[in-house]
C-alpha cells in the first residue's frame, strides 16, 4: 500500500538504550547461570517503574559462565548501535564481592577524570550499572541464586563503532560506553547531544584546560584546533547548541571559550538565536543586509544581501568587494554569546569559518567584541 499525499506521518518509535539491553542480556545470562535454561524472553524493569521484556539473540555457557546477547532496538533515533548485539557475561564471584562489572570486548574503559565513573573503570554508565544490580538481584531471590557474581558485558564490533562517537576524545578507549539513563531511546532527542557536551565540558575542566573551543561542525573544528593549537579534549562537539553550551559554561567555568562556526550558522547566532539548527529559524538576510549596511559595507553587498538566496552567497561578494563581512557577523554572535554566558570574567571570542576551512571572520581578541571595519 502506498501513501497517499497528506497522510499524517506515523509517530516515530522508541528504541532502548545500551544500558536497557544490557541489564535484560545480564538477567538472561544470570538465569542460564543458576538454572542451566536460557528464558527466550526476559523482563527488566526501567528506572521509572515499568517493566519491559526483551527477546534473547544468543546463549552459551558452561560449568562456570553463562553468557546471553540482546539486539539493540534504537527504534527511530539514528544511533550508530541500533543493530548491535550487546552481550552479558556472568560468573559467580568470590564470597562478599557484590556484583562486579568488567569492560569485555568492545567496551570501553575510561581514561580521563571529569565522567561520572573514575579512570580505569568500565564505560558501563552509573544507571546501567543500577539497572543490572537491581534486576540480578531480583532474579538472585526468585531462583535462590547467588549474589556475589561478575559482570562482563560486551559488544562485538563496538571498538570500531566507538570511532564514530565522542568516546576518543572523553577518553574512553577500548569501544563504546553503556549508557541510559530511563532506559529508553527518544528518536532524534537533542538530550543524549547537549549531554555529551556537558561531559565535554567536565573531562575538559577535569584535565585542568583552560582554553576550550566549540564548533558547530568539522570543518570549523578542525580549524580552531589548527588556529588556537588545541588539544582535542579542549574540543567540544556542540552542533546547533551553543546555547546549550554557553549556559552549562556558566554554571562550569572555564578561562576561556572561543565560538567557532560556519558563516550562516554565526549568522544566525548574531541574529540572537541559541539553538542553530533550521527548526529554530533561518538566517534572516534582512537582518544580515541592514548589519551590514551599519558597518559601512559597500552598497552594492546591502543590496545584494537583501535580495541573496544564501548567506554564502553573501559572503562569496563580501570577499570579492574585500570586505571584512566575517568580522561584522562575528561582532554581533560575540554579542549574543556574551549576554548567554554572562559577565563572569570568562574570556570569550568568536570565529568564523568559510566551507573550506579559512578564516573569514574574528572578534578582535578574548572577550573584545569586534569593532567593524569602516569602508574608506
Amino acid at each position: 500500500m502506498t501513501e497517499t499525499a497528506g497522510a499524517p506521518e506515523r509517530p516515530l518509535k522508541r528504541g532502548w538504550t545500551t544500558g536497557s539491553c544490557a541489564t535484560a542480556a545480564a538477567r538472561a545470562a544470570y538465569e542460564l547461570l543458576v538454572t542451566g535454561t536460557c528464558p527466550a524472553m526476559v523482563e527488566i524493569a526501567l528506572p521509572s517503574g515499568q517493566r519491559v521484556s526483551f527477546a534473547v539473540a544468543m546463549h552459551e555457557g558452561n560449568e562456570s559462565t553463562a553468557t546471553a546477547g540482546i539486539i539493540k532496538d534504537a527504534g527511530d533515533d539514528p544511533d550508530v548501535t541500533h543493530g548491535a548485539l550487546i552481550k552479558a557475561s556472568v560468573q559467580v564471584g568470590p564470597d562478599g564481592s557484590g556484583i562486579v562489572f568488567r569492560a569485555g570486548p568492545g567496551v570501553g574503559t575510561v581514561t580521563k577524570p571529569g565522567l561520572p565513573l573514575p579512570p580505569g573503570e568500565p564505560a558501563i554508565n552509573p544507571v546501567p550499572r543500577q539497572m543490572i544490580s537491581a534486576s540480578i538481584r531480583e532474579a538472585a531471590a526468585l531462583l535462590n541464586g547467588p549474589d556475589d557474581v561478575t559482570v562482563e558485558i560486551s559488544v562485538p564490533g563496538g571498538e570500531e563503532l566507538a570511532k564514530k562517537t565522542l568516546n576518543p576524545r572523553l577518553g574512553i578507549i577500548g569501544g563504546l560506553s553503556i549508557l541510559g539513563t530511563t532506559g529508553i531511546v527518544i528518536p532524534f532527542s537533542c538530550a543524549a547531544w547537549i549531554h555529551s557536551i556537558y561531559r565535554g565540558i567536565d573531562v575538559a575542566r577535569a584535565s585542568g584546560l583552560t582554553h576550550i573551543a566549540g564548533a558547530t561542525g568539522t570543518t570549523s573544528e578542525k580549524a580552531v584546533q589548527q588556529l588556537y593549537r588545541l588539544p582535542d579534549a579542549a574540543l567540544i562537539d556542540m552542533g546547533d547548541f551553543v546555547g546549550g553550551m554557553l549556559k552549562y559554561l556558566r554554571r562550569h567555568p572555564v578561562a576561556r571559550i572561543t565560538v567557532a562556526g560556519g558563516f550562516a550558522k554565526m549568522t544566525k547566532l548574531g541574529q540572537g538565536l541559541l539553538d542553530l539548527h533550521s527548526r529554530a529559524g533561518e538566517v534572516d538576510l534582512a537582518w544580515l543586509a541592514e548589519t551590514l549596511h551599519d558597518a559601512d559595507a559597500p552598497d552594492a553587498l546591502v543590496t545584494l544581501a537583501r535580495g541573496a538566496n544564501t548567506a554564502l552567497q553573501v559572503l562569496d561578494e563580501a570577499k570579492r568587494l574585500n570586505f571584512p563581512a566575517g568580522d561584522v557577523v562575528a561582532h554581533a554572535a560575540w554579542s549574543t554569546a556574551r549576554r548567554a554566558l554572562g559577565d563572569d570574567g570568562i574570556l570569550l571570542d568568536v570565529v568564523v569559518f568559510d566551507r573550506a576551512g579559512q578564516l573569514v571572520g574574528q572578534s578582535s581578541g578574548a572577550d573584545h567584541s569586534p569593532l567593524p571595519r569602516k569602508r574608506r
